[in-house]
């Protein structure tokens, strides 16, 4: 692009002439009134040290100045640069947007090995500080991501703090993410009731036949009878798939460290697949 084309270097080239014409223009008025100049007009009472001021209008020629500049900030911001011209940042977002297009219709159906190699550079770039390069969470300091639930300590604090609980207490966070069902309120049950149900869930929905049939009365409204989440109506309890991996990524998550944060807009469509498919395989 020829580089007289752009805005930015034609304003710079006028401000720049201007600033030269007004210096050798003020320079050359005040070196020949220093040379010529007579001081007068009506002195002012105030004065420092015998050194007194005149009563003077200000110059003609800076007061044009001065309102010139004023005309010339309100045209610049409103009607010039960065409103109605070229903006460096603005052509940077449109060949992102591009480049992102052009990476969405490339893998438009990748495989699921694509999905893997994709998701594992994306994971140990982005993930893999907090949550490890195995996913285990590095000595609990995060979540654990090579199970949906480790135990049924993780379950009971969900059921117990409700999806909006804060720090440790975190193990869920569907009322962070903007599932439709909402967030999870706490107290759904308690004690052995609740204790029979986080068994049920951390074991894979197996076992405890109590637990089985308390999820079903309090808990398969929301995450359907299988825990799946009813198609994304609400987060699915037995693996971390694509829509729950989405959520988190777009919304962030209050955690065991600290606030994971979003990722909105970092990520394509297809990268947030390939990083749930990769989770997906660490426990595998």
């Amino acid at each position: 692009m020829n580089w007289l084309s752009d805005n930015v270097n034609q304003l710079a080239l006028l401000g720049a002439a201007a600033i030269l014409i007004l210096t050798i223009g003020v320079t050359w008025k005040y070196f020949k009134q220093i040379k010529e100049g007579k001081s007068e007009g009506e002195l002012k009472e105030e004065n420092w040290d015998g050194i007194g001021e005149y009563k003077n209008n200000s110059p003609v020629g800076w007061s044009l100045a001065f309102i010139g500049t004023m005309i010339w900030g309100i045209w610049y911001w409103f009607f010039g640069y960065p409103l109605d011209a070229y903006s460096q940042i603005g052509e940077y977002n449109e060949e992102v947007k591009a480049y992102q297009a052009r990476f969405e219709s490339k893998w438009a159906n990748p495989t699921k090995e694509d999905l893997l190699g994709m998701g594992e550079g994306v994971y140990l770039v982005q993930c893999s500080p907090c949550h490890g390069i195995d996913g285990t969470g590095i000595e609990g300091k995060a979540q654990d991501l090579t199970k949906r639930f480790i135990n049924k300590e993780q379950v009971l604090s969900v059921i117990e703090h409700g999806s909006a609980a804060l720090g440790d207490k975190v193990m869920d966070g569907q009322g962070q993410l903007g599932y439709p069902m909402g967030e999870m309120p706490p107290g759904l049950l308690s004690g052995a009731d609740a204790v029979a149900v986080a068994e049920y869930v951390a074991n894979g929905f197996k076992g405890n036949d109590k637990g089985a049939e308390l999820y079903q009365s309090a808990c398969a409204s929301c995450h359907g009878p299988d825990g799946t989440g009813m198609d994304g109506m609400a987060p699915n309890l037995k693996e971390y798939d694509d829509k729950l991996i989405a959520a988190v990524l777009e919304h962030g998550k209050v955690g065991i460290i600290g606030t994971m944060p979003s990722f909105k807009g970092r990520l394509t469509k297809v990268q947030e697949k390939a990083v749930a498919t990769y989770i997906r395989s660490l426990s595998e």
